[in-house]
């Protein structure tokens, strides 16, 4: 509550500057109720609508960052790395001196996820538009990542059956499914190494999500503890109640 009387009392202030420090004070006690009570008076809709902005700047801000060349691969945060069984195969390519063919099958998988996105895109935009809030407030009020979490708690299935067809095509299209095969034949063609088959597409569609709600929950926590970054004015009266915490 403090936060939000003190950015309310130098907004005010910054407009009066020919007033003395006690006309200036009385103002500020005059409007700050009616600020209150504007804000008070948002519905649980507004919440949600609220929410539902946060989540699709994530989309726009920060999930599109994944879908430019190496998005994924030079993001620490989303980063696909080789699954255990994987990495043993990495490790062991890199002994026989095949290291160069091990790291362009890392790239591969991540550059696979980085066309899947992009494709995808309006799959997640479309959950996002039609996820419904049971308690908007509570989650206003939760975590830096409380509405991140409720729609991957809410969508990730659905999300899920219909970003792995799109990961499947994305292989193909940027060569990964090639490129894993040649490595995993060559891995298998070593004597005395334990043969593996991985489902890199179950994977690499699961690892790209992943990636995906980790972007949209660093937006959300941005505009959670950035008054500059709530753009719109729903998004500034909203999030103001959460400031009260």
């Amino acid at each position: 509550m403090k936060k939000i009387i003190i950015f309310t009392a130098l907004t005010l202030i910054s407009g009066c500057k020919n007033l003395d420090t006690l006309q200036v004070t009385q103002q500020v006690m005059q409007q700050l109720p009616s600020v209150m009570q504007q804000n008070t008076a948002l519905s649980q809709g507004d919440i949600a609508t609220a929410l539902r902005q946060v989540l699709n700047n994530g989309v726009a801000n920060q999930v599109t960052k994944l879908t430019a060349v190496n998005g994924f691969y030079n993001n620490k945060l989303a980063k696909i790395m080789l699954p255990k069984e994987l990495q043993m195969v990495s490790d062991t390519l890199h002994k026989v001196g095949l290291g160069s063919l091990a790291e362009k099958g890392t790239k591969a998988l991540n550059r696979s996820a980085e066309e899947a996105v992009k494709t995808a895109t309006p799959i997640f935009v479309n959950a996002i538009q039609n996820i419904k809030f049971a308690d908007a407030k509570n989650i206003l009020m939760g975590q830096d990542n409380a509405a991140t979490q409720y729609l991957q708690n809410q969508t990730y299935n659905q999300l899920y059956r219909q970003f792995t067809p799109v990961i499947k095509q994305s292989f193909s299209k940027v060569g990964a499914d090639s490129i894993w095969q040649n490595i995993i034949t060559q891995y298998n063609n070593i004597p005395f190494v334990k043969k593996v088959n991985p489902d890199l597409n179950d994977y690499v569609a699961q690892q790209a999500l992943k990636g995906v709600f980790t972007m949209i929950a660093q937006e959300e926590k941005g505009i959670r503890n950035n008054v500059g970054l709530r753009n719109t004015k729903l998004l500034q009266q909203v999030f103001s109640l959460q400031d009260y915490k």
